[in-house]
C-alpha cells in the first residue's frame, strides 16, 4: 500500500514542467517558491533548512526541476 507522499512524489515526477527559457523566468520562479518555504512549506529535495537559506533551497528546486509552473499564453503574444 502506498502513502499519501509516495502518490504524490509519483504524480509529480510524470508531470513535466517547461523548460526555464531565461534567467529572469529562473529568479521569478526561485523567488516565489522562497516565499513559500518561508511561510512553512516542506523542501521538495533533501536539504536541511535549518542549514541552508530558503533561497538558496528554492533556487536548487527550480534548478532540479522539482518545482511545476504553466506559462500563460499572454506570455507569447505577438503585438
Amino acid at each position: 500500500m502506498s502513502t499519501t507522499s509516495e502518490v504524490l512524489e509519483s504524480v509529480a515526477e510524470e508531470r513535466q514542467a517547461p523548460e526555464i527559457d531565461s534567467k529572469y523566468r529562473l529568479i521569478i520562479l526561485a523567488a516565489k517558491r522562497s516565499k513559500q518555504l518561508q511561510r512553512g512549506a516542506r523542501p521538495r529535495i533533501d536539504i536541511d533548512p535549518l542549514k541552508h537559506k530558503p533561497t538558496r533551497i528554492a533556487l536548487e528546486e527550480v534548478m532540479r526541476g522539482k518545482i511545476f509552473f504553466k506559462l500563460n499564453d499572454g506570455d507569447k503574444q505577438a503585438p
